[in-house]
C-alpha cells in the first residue's frame, strides 16, 4: 500500500505522549478497516490530547481509515475548532457526538462510533441486543441506549447522548449505529470489537430462524462480573498482538 504523505503536518506532535497517542489512534483506525467496521469515510474515532485539556484528535474527513496516519489525524477543540491544520476539515457530526462525551467524562480518552451493517440491524431491534451469548453477556448492565435525533449536527443533542450514555462503557445508537467509550484506545477498541461480534452473531442467529437458547439472568450477570474483574486492564493483553498483525500488513500508520 502507498504510503499516505499529503496530509502530514509541518512539525512532529509536540509531546511523547500525544506522539503515542497518535500513533494508537491510527493503529485503532486501521484494524477498525481491517476487521470490516469501517463506513467509506464517515464514522470516527477520538482520542484526547495528553496534558492539552480540551483538545483532542479526530480523523481528517474524507481519507479512509486504512489510509490514515498518525501525523494526517486533525486537533480540534470542544467548540469544533482546528488547533492544527492538515489542510482537511473534521465531520461535524464527529466533533458533535464526541465533544460531548469528551467534555462530559474526563475519565473517557477514547470514544469509537461505527455504523456497521450488524450494529445498525441490531440498532434498529425494538430489544436491541440480547445477552444471549459469551461474547454479549460481556455487555450485561454495561450498555445504553440514545433515540435517533436524526444526523447529529444540533448542538442541543449532546446533553441529551452524555445523559442517556451514563456511566457506561458502550452505547447503541438507536437506528444509527454503536459507540464505546473507553479509558484507553485499546479499551475502546477491544469493547467495540465485541460488541460488533455481538451483533452479528444475533443477526446471523435471527436469519437462521431457529428457537434461540437463552441464559438465564443469573448466568449472563455472572458472566458480565467475571468479564470485569479481569486482573489486565481491557485492551491490554490484546492489543501487543494487534500491532503486530498491522505491522506485518502496512506499518504506515505509524508515520
Amino acid at each position: 500500500m502507498a504510503e499516505v504523505t499529503a496530509l502530514r503536518t509541518s512539525s512532529e506532535p509536540g509531546s511523547a505522549g500525544e506522539r503515542e497517542t497518535r500513533v494508537a489512534l491510527a493503529a485503532c483506525y486501521r484494524l477498525i478497516a481491517h476487521f470490516g467496521m469501517d463506513d467509506l469515510v464517515y464514522t470516527h474515532i477520538s482520542a484526547r490530547v495528553p496534558g492539552e485539556p480540551g483538545h483532542f484528535l479526530i480523523n481528517p474527513y474524507g481519507l479512509m481509515f486504512h489510509e490514515i496516519t498518525a501525523s494526517s489525524l486533525v486537533k480540534i477543540d470542544y467548540d469544533g475548532n482546528i488547533v492544527a491544520d492538515t489542510g482537511y476539515p473534521v465531520n461535524k457530526a464527529g466533533f458533535v457526538i464526541h465533544s460531548a462525551v469528551h467534555m462530559a467524562k474526563p475519565e473517557v480518552n477514547c470514544v469509537l462510533h461505527t455504523h456497521t451493517r450488524a450494529g445498525i440491524a441490531v440498532s434498529c431491534l425494538a430489544d436491541g441486543l440480547l445477552h444471549i451469548n459469551q461474547h454479549s453477556a460481556m455487555f450485561y448492565g454495561r450498555l445504553a441506549y440514545h433515540d435517533y435525533e436524526g444526523i447529529a449536527l444540533d448542538l442541543d443533542e449532546r446533553s441529551r447522548l452524555v445523559r442517556d450514555l451514563g456511566d457506561m462503557p458502550a452505547m447503541v445508537l438507536r437506528n444509527h449505529g454503536l459507540l464505546t467509550a473507553g479509558r484507553t484506545v485499546q479499551e475502546a477498541f477491544v469493547l467495540m470489537y465485541y460488541l460488533e461480534q455481538s451483533c452479528r452473531i444475533q443477526i446471523d442467529l435471527m436469519a437462521a430462524g431457529g428457537k434461540l437458547t437463552r441464559l438465564s439472568d443469573n448466568v449472563v450477570q455472572h458472566t458480565a462480573q467475571q468479564f470485569q474483574s479481569s486482573p489486565s486492564p481491557c485492551g491490554e493483553r490484546e492489543w501487543p498482538a494487534l500491532l503486530r498483525l498491522l505491522d506485518a500488513k502496512d506499518p504506515g500508520y505509524r508515520n
